[in-house]
């Protein structure tokens, strides 16, 4: 058995002194003293930045290598990599099975809280093994850093092969030892004490931002900081495909909206065909050969 944690000794249950009074506190002020400590969280963040470089490219040497990307958490951690996890498909293209989330108490855990789950080491274990195999990379999501569900989840992982990631607010958390990478904002204690979804939450979803976003920056996702991969699954998606097209093909909109329409939805196809005037059998053997990255094929910069 793992040894018993003390609680009231961790960085995430500490009582803030600075909203020791919150109760009394009209409601301008309550939100001031808000906006106050959510404005450290960048600061922390940016200390980290070393690390959340080094698993970034953790992440991306995987990735090209064919492994798949996991987001391993409970409570509110476990729904931010969920929420991560859901957005990779329609803003990169990339198919479900490459970026998955693996939540505490399952899908409906995801909509309802299920605190009791986080302590399901078992079903952690099951989860990895069932899921995960060697040349993945496996985050854990833990604030306090002392998940049993993320723990063992990180612990099986490793066994199996996986590079791990340990995201938490715990920089001498016990599960930083089942993990090759641990990155560690310090944002100090919360507003409410131990309510880990305020700062600690803030700053779990900005990483979460920063390792997708410049993982797919590196795998050609993105070609200036247009998302040349999207997917046109609605008119607002669609909309903005025939505008990146336009802008980076330069042609005009009409024309964008047929490249668009001939290549079935493909934006980097389609203004590969705008802009090197090709058909689309040729458009998809130029991005083939460079692996799908624009800035490779066009001249324009």
């Amino acid at each position: 058995m793992p040894p018993s944690v003390t609680y009231a000794r961790l960085p995430t249950e500490q009582p803030n002194p600075r909203s020791r009074a919150l109760d009394r506190l009209s409601i301008e002020r309550i939100l001031r003293l808000m906006n106050r400590e959510d404005a450290t969280v960048p600061r922390a963040i940016g200390l980290a930045i070393p690390q959340i470089v080094s698993a970034t490219r953790l992440i991306v040497n995987a990735l090209r290598r064919g492994g798949r990307l996991f987001f391993l958490g409970a409570g509110t951690s476990g729904r931010l990599g969920v929420l991560e996890a859901a957005e990779c498909p329609p803003t990169f293209n990339t198919p479900p099975r490459v970026v998955q989330a693996i939540m505490a108490g399952g899908r409906p855990a995801v909509f309802r809280s299920r605190e009791g789950a986080e302590d399901d080491r078992r079903t952690a274990a099951r989860a990895i093994h069932r899921r995960v195999r060697a040349g993945d990379v496996v985050v854990g999501i833990a604030a306090s850093g002392v998940t049993p569900f993320v723990e063992t989840g990180l612990r099986t992982a490793k066994a199996h092969g996986a590079d791990t990631i340990l995201l938490t607010c715990h920089a001498r958390s016990r599960a930083r030892l089942h993990a090759d990478l641990l990155i560690a904002p310090q944002v100090g204690p919360e507003l409410i004490t131990g309510s880990t979804r305020l700062k600690a939450g803030t700053a779990t979803k900005l990483i979460l931002n920063m390792l997708t976003v410049a993982a797919m920056v590196q795998l050609g996702k993105v070609y200036g900081n247009w998302m040349v991969d999207v997917r046109p699954t609605s008119r607002k998606l669609n909309d903005r495909a025939v505008r990146i097209i336009q802008t980076v093909a330069g042609v005009s909109p009409q024309h964008a909206a047929r490249l668009l329409k001939q290549t079935g939805g493909h934006v980097k196809q389609a203004i590969v065909m705008g802009a090197c005037r090709v058909d689309a059998k040729r458009a998809r053997a130029l991005l083939a050969a460079r692996g799908g990255r624009l800035r490779q094929l066009l001249s324009v910069s």
